[in-house]
């Protein structure tokens, strides 16, 4: 098994003689400049664009259908890892139709917009450059009218319609190739660092929290489409006003929400007073209370089994394993087709290595919601445990089939064939793993295996 290279592209020629001092390393200003632009397009680096919201120029590092691509590459896999949209089509497909009347009256109604519900139990709401946006059940059932799911999803769309993720890596790859082209300047032998500088933009970028610039414009204008969506523009005030009250009592809630959408008293404070002055006769608009609780009522007659489990999760993070497990028995036991609940359960158990048990409520996750992951690669993890890779390999491949692209589950698959003894099958697996993950604990196990079976030099 040996390395390939098959180019894709066509970069400009090299200046001349830079092959020459290279070997001396003596590269020139001219060498830097082309190693920055070769880097700059290895990246995808899009360039200035005219800002959606206001027009002017703006630096960004993704095309728009690059921001779909990203969607479609990376949001199933995040929702699955937030249990995957609620098993309750009433309410995903209310919380669609707010968002629709939100984002048709943005400055990019063209971008395919998604909305749902997600499982989790934390307090959270995100949304994806292309448009794909979730809340977590933990937040829905904090929420007191449909002014404020519309306040909550006008902000997510805001993020979108300024493009604040693309100008994120606009902004972290010049950041990174001036620091390269710094450090080459300061020492001539450093300009391999240049080469390199693709490969480290990515998802660091695109996870990374938006600027307190980004979340102010954002609340103006996901005020702005609220109202025109004809609701009252103090549900952004009433919004953040949960928020900083739930971080007071239980912070760890909202750990999540707050290092992606950095919170303030000013925040709340300029919501206010554009509610009052520039948003006065919106004033009067229904904030339709009664339509989101009825919408809602399902999930909040199960607000105690979430409630248990954000103490469980909670607990859990402090490593209080035998405490959190009793929070996630009592969720289990108050909603029994609860399926974050029994995933939860069954972490918790392997955790503490009482895996019988543990794959009992995986087991019984997956009855639950079959057409979900990560009960599936749960219970693999825990077939692995137990030393039975044929039965861990059937659930990784199922999970794969599901959801596939997860590339932690190519090493999970090698895993398991090496241990049923399948070298050349556990070989591919752990090289295609290995294209993507080049670096860390898992990386380093593939490669010495690989090197010990003679596939790798």
């Amino acid at each position: 098994m040996t390395e390939s290279f098959h180019p894709v592209r066509t970069d400009p020629p090299a200046p001349p003689g830079f092959a020459r001092r290279l070997r001396r390393n003596r590269i020139q200003r001219r060498d830097l400049l082309w190693l920055i632009g070769v880097g700059a397009a290895a990246s995808g680096f899009s360039g200035c664009a005219v800002s959606p919201v206001d027009g002017e120029r703006i630096l960004v590092g993704l095309s728009e259908e690059q921001e779909r691509q990203i969607d479609q590459r990376l949001a199933p896999h995040q929702f699955s890892g937030d249990f995957g949209a609620v098993p309750d089509a009433a309410l995903n497909q209310y919380v669609a139709s707010v968002g629709q009347s939100i984002h048709q009256r943005s400055h990019r109604p063209h971008m395919p917009y998604s909305y749902r519900v997600v499982g989790a139990n934390h307090v959270n709401a995100y949304i994806f450059p292309g448009g794909a946006c979730a809340l977590t059940r933990g937040i829905a059932v904090e929420l007191q009218d449909e002014a404020e799911l519309a306040a909550l999803l006008g902000h997510e769309v805001g993020h979108v319609a300024a493009r604040h993720t693309a100008q994120r890596k606009g902004q972290a790859l010049v950041v990174q190739l001036a620091v390269a082209g710094l450090r080459a300047a300061a020492s001539e032998s450093d300009w391999a660092g240049l080469t390199q500088v693709a490969t480290h933009i990515g998802a660091s970028a695109l996870l990374a929290s938006y600027s307190r610039d980004n979340e102010r414009q954002a609340d103006s204008l996901g005020q702005e489409y609220m109202v025109r969506a004809g609701y009252p523009a103090t549900g952004m005030t009433r919004l953040h006003q949960m928020l900083m009250r739930e971080n007071q009592r239980q912070p760890s809630l909202l750990e999540a929400m707050f290092s992606s959408h950095p919170m303030s008293e000013e925040r709340t404070a300029s919501a206010s007073q554009q509610a009052s002055t520039r948003f006065a006769d919106s004033l009067r608009a229904n904030p339709q209370r009664e339509r989101y609780m009825d919408q809602t009522a399902r999930l909040r007659a199960i607000k105690p089994t979430i409630e248990a489990c954000q103490q469980g999760e909670t607990l859990m993070a402090r490593h209080r394993l035998f405490d959190s497990e009793q929070s996630f028995r009592r969720a289990a036991s108050l909603s029994p087709q609860d399926y974050p609940a029994h995933v939860l359960l069954a972490r918790n158990l392997a955790a503490q290595q009482q895996f019988p048990e543990a794959q009992r409520f995986a087991e019984l996750a997956r009855g639950i919601n079959p057409h979900e992951g990560q009960a599936h690669k749960l219970f693999g993890s825990i077939r692995l445990a137990r030393r039975d890779p044929a039965g861990a390999f059937e659930a990784f491949e199922h999970f794969d089939r599901m959801l596939p692209g997860d590339n932690h589950i190519s090493f999970l698959m090698g895993v398991s064939l090496d241990a049923a003894g399948q070298r050349q099958r556990a070989a591919e697996h752990y090289w295609r793993f290995l294209q993507r993950n080049p670096q860390g604990v898992q990386a380093n196990h593939a490669r010495n295996q690989l090197r010990a079976w003679g596939m790798l030099r």
